[in-house]
């Protein structure tokens, strides 16, 4: 019983953890040197950097506990305990880095690739994270606070706040940085709504046949899904059908699309993709 409790907590912390050593790799060796100061905690460490002596990881390092020992104290039990392992992971690991891989300029000559990174790393990371119930903290828990106590429209305040800080890269770091900034304050959004939807992304069937019970056994017994059956009638013909529905994931699809083109022929089907099931045997958050 215990063992059965401790193997999927251990999987689940291993999983954020890779998710907080993706982001920081991505806020150190990509971000940092190059001065790309779209949003977050690690935009603000950069224009920090340059107003104050201190390093962009030192300043990564402060805000991340200051603010999670904020969200501790201010939220209480609903702060979340993914949301502070994860916090501890990247601010620790930029700092570790730092310490251990000192970078004094970009890691290449060719900014507009490092700025790909820049973005696919750190949005990569969030995505896992989101779809773990955790966060990488920072902003976010300044988002947790004021959701809780005011009704202020929070995601608002915070774009706002990103694109402060990539335009402040204008007058600190000059104009190709800040174009650099904007860019990717711009992708981020993108490609983490469109990571979580690949994370999460089933196929849902659904099938017009006359006889339900090969397809459904093949489902139930093959693929261990499960379907749903319903009698219908043809509106043209008039005759009667069965219409089955299941979700499977995209290799299960690719199995019944094979199986029903060569046991069934005759039946209809059509394929479907949803980026969010919830329900037993899929994501039970809501």
């Amino acid at each position: 019983m215990i063992k059965s409790k401790i193997l999927p907590t251990l999987k689940e912390y291993a999983i954020l953890t890779f998710a907080g050593l993706l982001m920081a790799v991505g806020i150190y060796v990509f971000k940092f040197p190059n001065h790309f100061s779209f949003g977050g905690v690690s935009g603000i460490s950069i224009i920090l950097s340059r107003l104050f002596p201190l390093s962009q990881a030192t300043f990564n390092l402060i805000l991340n506990f200051a603010l999670m020992l904020l969200g501790i104290v201010v939220l209480g039990g609903s702060f979340g305990a993914k949301t502070a392992f994860v916090t501890v992971i990247v601010s620790l690991s930029t700092s570790a880095m730092e310490i251990l891989f000192p970078m004094s300029e970009p890691l290449t000559d060719e900014p507009l690739l490092e700025l790909v990174f820049a973005v696919a790393l750190p949005a990569i990371a969030s995505a896992i994270l989101f779809n773990r119930d955790a966060s990488s903290g920072g902003t976010d828990i300044i988002a947790m606070i004021v959701k809780k106590h005011t009704s202020f429209n929070i995601g608002t305040a915070l774009m706002l706040a990103d694109v402060i800080v990539a335009v402040s890269a204008f007058f600190l770091f000059g104009p190709a940085t800040g174009l650099y900034s904007v860019c990717g304050l711009t992708a981020k959004c993108l490609v983490i709504d469109s990571v979580i939807e690949r994370i999460n992304l089933c196929k849902v069937f659904t099938i017009i046949c006359t006889d339900p019970e090969p397809i459904c056994k093949y489902i139930t017994d093959e693929l261990v899904r499960s379907a749903t059956v319903h009698r219908a009638t043809g509106a043209y013909t008039h005759e009667d059908r069965f219409v089955i529905i299941s979700i499977l994931s995209r290799s299960q699809a690719v199995e019944l699309r094979n199986y029903i083109r060569k046991n069934d022929p005759k039946a209809f089907f059509s394929i479907s993709n949803s980026s969010e099931i919830i329900g037993k045997g899929f994501s039970d958050h809501i």
